[in-house]
């Protein structure tokens, strides 16, 4: 057990193990389905946070559209799923059975060629992750190559989950428009509404959100990862030794908005329907509160932040309807003003030391009894209770 504990400890995971008893063990056993199904909604947004500490965290670049590949990604499953549930038996009433029902109502009465790729569940799977990253490289090789960065990349981030929430909305008759993709309902006819179903994606969920982590923090140890830290404080030091600066924060970028589309294609999943709403502006800054909130240095802590401010909205919202977005402001202002590290600083901060002092004060009880136990040994035989200094010294003098 000493062995397991302290290979936990050199690796630095103690953290995520800790992250991993609570997903895995006690939410499940003390939430009902719909409060976890809820969680699991929480963790799709997780993967953008923890997308987040390694572009901005790390790379030191701020991204302010990262809802852009969330919702790709969510679209992208949305399109297998909205394709399975109009099947021509299903859709015999409309005027072209066989297509959703979107494009129907717009007088589309042929499948669009790019809908194509995604009757196939593998060929779906694949996109969720190529089509945000190919569009990641697109902006980032445009960005980064001409030295564009700052500032002036988070506002052209911005700009981006505006133009593609504009492009959705107005192309109702390919993706459904402002309504987005409903009615959401199976899996190769597998039922994603049943109870039993809900607990397997909420477990694929955590299982996946683990994976994307420990993916990061592979790339962290790296030498990648410490290039990304040498760049974002002294990016012309590691220009001029010789590294293609560009390259490295748009592998950075790229990364993120895959985790980004694995999120919004299990958010598809859990919830049962994709909309422009979690693509444009709005969703986008709250992920980079995620991120500020749990630590953007912490993979862990955006995980947390990402479930403490769903969690927040949730509360406030049912509890008070009419104040519930003021009481976020002034969460998201508190935590900021109070802790500009995040979650994850106030451990490092003060929970952490303070718990390496409790444990050296036991430490240093232990040697001060060990020695004095050395001292005065208790003879053989003696029956003062154990630990008992008074008992040894008398046994001695006798």
């Amino acid at each position: 057990m000493n062995t397991l504990l302290n290979a936990v400890k050199r690796s630095g995971l103690g953290s995520l193990l800790l992250l991993v008893i609570l997903l895995a063990v006690v939410l499940p056993l003390s939430l009902d389905i719909f409060r976890l199904n809820l969680v699991g909604k929480y963790l799709t947004y997780a993967f953008v946070a923890v997308g987040l500490v390694m572009v901005w965290g790390y790379g030191g670049v701020l991204s302010l559209g990262q809802g852009v590949f969330f919702g790709l990604g969510g679209y992208a499953m949305a399109m297998f799923l909205k394709l399975e549930a109009s099947d021509p038996i299903t859709t015999k009433i409309q005027s072209t059975p066989g297509i959703p029902d979107f494009m129907d109502w717009n007088q589309i009465t042929a499948l669009p060629t790019f809908w194509l790729p995604f009757k196939s569940l593998p060929l779906t799977l694949i996109l969720v992750v190529a089509v945000p990253m190919l569009l990641a490289w697109i902006i980032s090789y445009a960005m980064f190559k001409r030295r564009v960065g700052g500032v002036y990349f988070a506002i052209i981030t911005q700009a981006v989950s505006l133009i593609v929430t504009v492009l959705i909305i107005g192309q109702q008759g390919y993706t459904g428009g402002v309504n987005g993709m409903t009615d959401l309902k199976t899996v190769l006819g597998w039922d994603t509404r049943t109870d039993s179903a809900k607990y397997i994606l909420y477990f694929a969920c955590v299982g996946l959100l683990v994976g994307a982590i420990l993916l990061c923090r592979w790339v962290q140890t790296s030498k990648c990862g410490t290039l990304l830290l040498a760049m974002r404080d002294k990016e012309d030091r590691v220009r001029f030794s010789g590294y293609d600066v560009a390259d490295f924060k748009i592998f950075t970028f790229c990364l993120a908005a895959g985790l980004s589309g694995i999120g919004g294609a299990l958010f598809a999943l859990q919830v049962g329907f994709m909309s422009p709403s979690f693509v444009g502006i709005v969703p986008s800054i709250e992920m980079v509160i995620y991120a500020a909130v749990g630590g953007r240095l912490s993979l862990v802590g955006a995980v947390y932040g990402a479930l403490l401010v769903n969690a927040g909205k949730t509360l406030f919202s049912e509890t008070f309807p009419d104040l519930w977005l003021f009481l976020m402001a002034a969460l998201f202002i508190g935590v900021t003003m109070a802790f500009p590290m995040g979650l994850a600083g106030l451990f490092e901060s003060h929970i952490k030391p303070w718990w390496i002092r409790k444990q050296s004060e036991r430490r240093m009880n232990a040697e001060r009894i060990a020695a004095a136990h050395a001292a005065y040994p208790q003879p053989v035989g003696a029956s003062a209770p154990k630990g008992s200094l008074s008992a040894g010294v008398s046994g001695q003098q006798a």
